[in-house]
């Protein structure tokens, strides 16, 4: 079972000079199904020709279908590819330097299609992108979320949205977070039976924030919210062959649950963090129910419980717990493995002991920012002990905070054990989303549900056994008729309730549903076939998420054909969007991006760090420098964010004939044209600079902890003791500078700073510079590992980008979780500057100065 609102969010920017005379969000939802189609038409009024950026965002969730780009009458579409042989197109594109940035961005609740074209003057574009998702149910209804940008008033502005289900509409509402009274009157909706709509359609004088004003008041949310009537428990629909099963009964009692809350408090939880998940647990509190059960685990470098077992939820202990949520401080690095098995233990020994309701839900859920470094940190013997001592009987539901964590190995740890996981933003409202996120669990209705279909006569069904049911949410299964003859299905499905085991029968057949859906207006296509399709799809990563050897293999081969059969853009696939520019073909790629700790940095000599998160590895590669030279690290000219890096070489040289000097990062400046912003960042200072103002502070003042936001930048010194600096610019990344601080009699070693990223994907595709290129999709394969000169470190040849690398297997040391001792992450050293790695030459990024 899934959970999160399905969002559909849209954000178009057009750059100056182009008019955008029409825009349209069409909305078809047939049976949860939802299809998309974005169309923009504009038009060049400059008398030269101009870049036009059309930028969309998607719920993550959802899966592009289809593109295309329509340029004075001629047509360019999309194709979807095998992302191996789209990459080869797109990297054939860029040696022969004919290719735009790479269309793909992930964001908190979306990611981003984002793609330009030149047009010449008076010419005219249109951009029409598809895209699908299943709609899930949450807290009792379903939502379509557009994120309305087009940040100039359009001539034809228009959203509809309609909406047909065979069950009936029950209620329907719209709103946005930008709407005027004005404006009010302006949205329509209306449901009647079966059938929903909803239409805003605002001229050009009521988009002005004011009369005379040539800027737009559409720039917010706009959200549709719906629900169906819900006679019978759940609902069958049978179309051309496939058929789906929806199943949400109603009116059933609530199963007491217990439930253990693991929380990271080791040093990077310090700060902001630490009180947002103390105000979400106190929230949280309020809502446990008395015949609920659950107790506190903290974890650091050691594991701490509240009790030696669980507890009943009455007045006076939850009024205990309180107090001690509002003591607990943070300490010591991240034993996960310690704080999980002990949670783990505890339910199965209440259970043992018979000291927990019969009838009752028991789950994990864990909080962490970081990776395991202490006791059990390797990954895989997490996963396997794991799953051996919960044995399928505790859901773990995985809260990721920020983006400094693996959250690849927090998804596997959810998905083989019946929970999932979630990342955590570090915004202001992340205590919010700790308690949305608990709510959604927080009132099981049945357990060990199981659907059953007749045998012989179904095949390619999805998953249809599920741990537990929630209220408000849904469950759905669907499948392939394998019976010519078969006229209807039964269904028959059973669980455990709160007093008793239950069973419910449903029955559908061909005429019936051919009733219910008779308004083919509404309808699009094969929507059955289509909604199996994706879900079976969906179903089929997460299990290729945990495998491993020849399932997985068999696995990418099945997702891979059915992704091109139905042309949907998974992280399998590619879209490869050829257009023209000055009369040559130019490539850019629509990937899937992959939910990742996607971090990025240099350190120590300097090392360049590109994760990989589809590959679960890393490339490294050092840049071998005189001392004051500059190197270009980020350029991102959409939004204005520049960062260079100075090296500084050692104290004092050896005069040793073939001597290695080692250089290090010596001073950092990180500009934001945008806000007319400079950081200027060394091991002795922190200057900010805002036009004539400048603001200068050291590592050691507490100015940050008083005054976070200054000039447009936001600071946190979350591991001030460690001397770790975090910042944003604007709506850029988030970075992280960390100051190494040598002996200061050291001979040799001098103070030096360690630079990483966080947040890339509010980065734009035209990013680039020795770090800012990694932050678009880059695949590679290794063969033939063999051993090297060094025992413990084998070469082996790497194939990327066309290129044959001679590589070499290491490790090198990330500081974000340990200033101190840094943990040893393993990658694949390329060799020469990152030649054949990074776009033409490291001379190319040697830049003239700081700024």
């Amino acid at each position: 079972m899934e959970f999160g609102n399905p969002k559909v969010s849209l954000s178009l920017q057009i750059t100056d000079g182009i008019d955008i005379y029409s825009l349209k969000i069409e909305c078809f939802v047939t049976s949860r199904f939802s299809h998309n189609v974005i169309t923009s038409r504009a038009v060049n009024r400059a008398n030269v020709s101009k870049e036009a950026l059309f930028d969309v965002e998607l719920p993550k969730t959802a899966f592009i279908t289809n593109f295309t780009m329509t340029i004075d009458g001629v047509t360019y579409p999309g194709t979807i590819k095998e992302k191996e042989a789209a990459q080869k197109q797109y990297q054939q594109a860029v040696s022969r330097g004919q290719t735009a940035g790479l269309v793909k961005a992930s964001g908190r609740k979306t990611e981003k299609f984002s793609v330009s074209v030149n047009i010449a003057a008076a010419s005219k574009v249109t951009f029409q992108l598809q895209y699908e998702e299943l709609l899930k149910r949450t807290f009792g209804k379903y939502e379509l979320f557009l994120k309305v940008n087009p940040k100039q008033l359009v001539n034809k502005f228009e959203i509809e949205a309609n909406i047909f289900e065979p069950q009936g509409i029950s209620f329907l509402d719209a709103e946005g977070s930008f709407i005027t009274n004005d404006l009010l009157p302006i949205i329509h909706k209306s449901f009647s039976g079966k059938k929903g709509h909803v239409s805003f359609k605002p001229t050009m004088d009521q988009q002005r924030t004011c009369v005379d004003c040539q800027t737009t008041l559409l720039s917010g949310d706009f959200v549709i919210k719906y629900d169906v009537n819900r006679e019978t428990p759940g609902n069958l629909q049978m179309v051309n062959g496939y058929f789906v099963h929806f199943f949400a009964p109603q009116n059933v009692s609530h199963l007491p649950k217990n439930v253990v809350f693991i929380i990271d408090i080791s040093g990077s939880m310090s700060g902001r963090k630490l009180d947002q998940t103390k105000e979400a647990l106190l929230k949280i509190l309020e809502d446990v129910k008395e015949e609920d059960h659950f107790n506190i685990v903290l974890f650091g470098s050691d594991v701490e419980k509240w009790k030696d077992t669980l507890i009943q939820a009455t007045p006076e202990n939850l009024d205990e717990a309180r107090r001690y949520v509002q003591s607990i401080d943070t300490r010591g690095a991240t034993n996960l493995f310690g704080g999980l098995i002990t949670g783990i233990e505890m339910l199965k020994e209440a259970q043992e002991a018979g000291t927990l309701p019969e009838r009752s839900a028991s789950l994990i859920m864990i909080l962490s920012d970081g990776r395991p470094n202490v006791g059990v940190s390797s990954i895989q013997e997490i996963l396997l002990r794991t799953k051996n001592a919960t044995q399928g009987k505790f859901p773990i539901y995985n809260l990721g905070f920020g983006y400094d964590l693996d959250y690849g190995f927090l998804e596997k740890l959810a998905t083989e054990n019946n929970g999932v996981a979630r990342r955590i933003y570090e915004d202001s409202d992340s205590a919010l989303q700790l308690q949305d996120f608990y709510n959604e669990v927080a009132n099981p209705l049945l357990t060990e549900v199981e659907f059953k279909y007749p045998e012989n006569a179904i095949s390619d069904l999805t998953q249809n056994n599920f741990k537990h049911y929630y209220a408000g949410s849904e469950i759905v299964v669907a499948g392939r008729i394998i019976d010519n003859d078969l006229n209807s299905i039964t269904a028959e499905v059973k669980a455990h309730g709160v007093k008793q085991d239950v069973t419910y029968a449903e029955q559908a057949d061909v005429e019936e549903t051919a009733k219910a859906t008779e308004e083919q207006k509404y309808i699009f296509g094969d929507f059955i076939e289509r909604l199996w399709a994706y879900l079976t799809i969906q179903q089929l990563l997460e299990k290729r998420n945990v495998a491993t050897g020849d399932e997985k293999t068999n696995l990418t081969a099945e997702i891979l054909d059915m992704s091109l059969k139905y042309k949907f853009v998974t992280p399998l696939t590619s879209m490869v969007v050829t257009k023209p520019e000055d009369t040559v073909n130019e490539t850019a790629i629509a990937d899937k991006p992959l939910e990742g700790r996607d971090i990025l940095y240099l350190d120590a000599d300097p090392h360049f760090i590109i994760d990989v998160p589809q590959k679960e590895d890393a490339l490294c590669f050092n840049i071998n420098e005189e001392p004051g030279v500059v190197l270009n690290l980020i350029r991102d000219p959409t939004t204005g964010i520049t960062v260079n890096g100075q090296l500084i070489g050692e104290k004092k040289s050896s005069n040793d004939v073939g001597s290695i000097h080692n250089t290090y990062i010596g001073r950092l400046g990180i500009r934001n044209t945008q806000l007319n912003v400079k950081l200027e960042i060394t091991p002795e200072s922190i200057t900010l600079h805002n036009g004539t103002k400048q603001m200068m502070f050291t590592w050691l003042d507490e100015v940050t902890l008083l005054h976070p936001r200054m000039m447009g930048v936001v600071f946190d010194f979350e591991n001030h003791s460690e001397k770790s600096l975090e910042f944003s610019m604007g709506e850029g990344a988030t970075f992280i500078v960390v100051l190494h601080q040598s002996w200061s009699k050291h001979a040799v070693h001098p103070n030096f700073l360690g630079f990483y990223t966080l947040d890339s994907h509010r980065l734009s595709g035209r990013t680039h510079g020795l770090l800012g290129q990694f932050f678009h999709p880059i695949d590679f394969n290794i063969l033939e590992v063999h051993p090297g000169s060094d025992p413990q470190k084998p070469d082996a040849t790497m194939i990327v980008k066309n290129n044959q690398l001679t590589v070499t297997r290491g490790w090198q040391k990330d500081y974000t979780e340990d200033v101190k001792h840094g943990t040893n992450v393993p990658c694949w050293f390329i060799h020469n500057n990152g030649e054949g790695l990074i776009d033409g030459i490291y001379t190319d990024y040697i830049v003239p100065s700081l700024f």
